[in-house]
């Protein structure tokens, strides 16, 4: 299995849900950024466990323990590499998973294709836990893209029935993004969180979850970045957003609204403003022809529920081929599109750092 994704900028995640550490290497990340310690520890907390009631009971610091390639709070331009220690782990939780794979989960697929051999711990390195690395990597890839005039934040877009405000695809502020960017439960509307809150809170009482939309956007971008066919920003922005578990659908500006408009009304038509060349509507997302317009990047990503629940499931033994009904324990979330937004902005920020480079 690989676990690295980049082209100028390359990052590679290691370490299991239960093992002694998690972390990430980052090759050809440009020298001389000035880091700015507590964006990067807000966004690492906006994401870890046991810091809110829609999410898991499990809590971890996250304390990213660099080794290497940032010095005085600089980036030299050596590869960096970070680690984060697991530190409390409850494995036996996981015991009667070895051979009953989990509905929805990666246990079967992970099962046959290493021959039994993967570590099933928390979902050892199939698990969300991987993607606090991916935080801290897409925590510094936005400050650098920041010295650049580019701006990346997310918000709930929906959970359950419940939906928030859109982004206005081609008007969003820097001022928005910032408001977003510091809040644990990102949405437009204040009153949407209230809402969505009982919506997880009804699903973890009856022992389920709930998915839902989160909505990202970048503003800044410049036109003329990315390519056609092969080698789209959207091709590249969805390949390393599939890379998060439990992300199942990726829609770029009007995305799947387009098949039920006519081309009057989906086009984006151009004018001149403030002697540039201007759109006048972004229902394309801020990408044409796989390159960037100019206007905002805007897209959505679909999570699924949380796989593990406390509801009775069906299943298989693996060792001896019988039906079985399995009964999952454990700390999960009930929800897990909260903390998942930080994760959607790090891939969208590692993902244009590496086109803009």
């Amino acid at each position: 299995m690989s676990s690295v994704m980049g082209d100028k900028i390359k990052l590679s995640v290691f370490g299991e849900s239960h093992g002694a550490a998690i972390g990430c290497v980052i090759d050809g990340f440009p020298a001389g950024i000035t880091l700015d310690d507590e964006k990067i520890k807000r966004d690492m907390q906006r994401r870890a466990p046991g810091r809110d009631k829609t999410a898991t009971a499990r809590k971890e610091a996250d304390e990213p323990i660099i080794l290497s390639g940032i010095l005085n709070g600089k980036t030299t331009g050596a590869p960096i590499a970070m680690q984060i220690l697991n530190t409390n782990t409850k494995s036996g939780d996981y015991a009667n998973l070895a051979l009953v794979p989990r509905p929805s989960h990666s246990d079967y697929p992970a099962f046959v294709k290493c021959g039994g051999n993967n570590d099933i711990r928390g979902g050892g390195h199939f698990s969300g836990r991987l993607t606090a690395p991916i935080v801290f990597a897409g925590a510094l890839a936005k400050q650098a893209l920041e010295e650049k005039g580019v701006k990346i934040a997310a918000h709930i877009k929906q959970i359950g029935s419940v939906s928030d405000d859109c982004f206005e695809k081609n008007n969003i502020s820097e001022e928005l993004l910032d408001k977003l960017a510091a809040n644990s439960f990102g949405t437009i509307s204040a009153e949407k969180e209230i809402e969505m809150r009982a919506e997880i809170e009804k699903a973890r009482l009856d022992g389920d979850s709930v998915g839902g939309i989160i909505e990202c956007a970048a503003i800044g971008v410049p036109a003329g970045f990315g390519g056609n066919m092969l080698s789209t920003v959207e091709g590249r922005l969805a390949s390393a957003l599939f890379g998060i578990p439990a992300v199942k659908g990726v829609e770029f500006g009007a995305g799947f609204g387009f098949a039920d408009t006519l081309g009057s009304e989906a086009n984006d038509e151009y004018e001149v403003s403030g002697g540039r060349v201007a759109l006048k509507s972004n229902n394309n997302g801020g990408v044409l022809g796989g390159i960037t317009s100019g206007a905002p990047i805007v897209f959505s990503v679909a999570i699924k529920p949380t796989p593990s629940i406390s509801k009775p499931q069906q299943s298989v033994n693996l060792e001896t081929m019988k039906n079985e009904t399995l009964v999952i324990s454990g700390r999960h979330d009930p929800c897990i599109v909260p903390r998942a937004v930080p994760v959607v902005e790090a891939m969208a920020a590692l993902t244009l750092l590496d086109i803009i480079l």
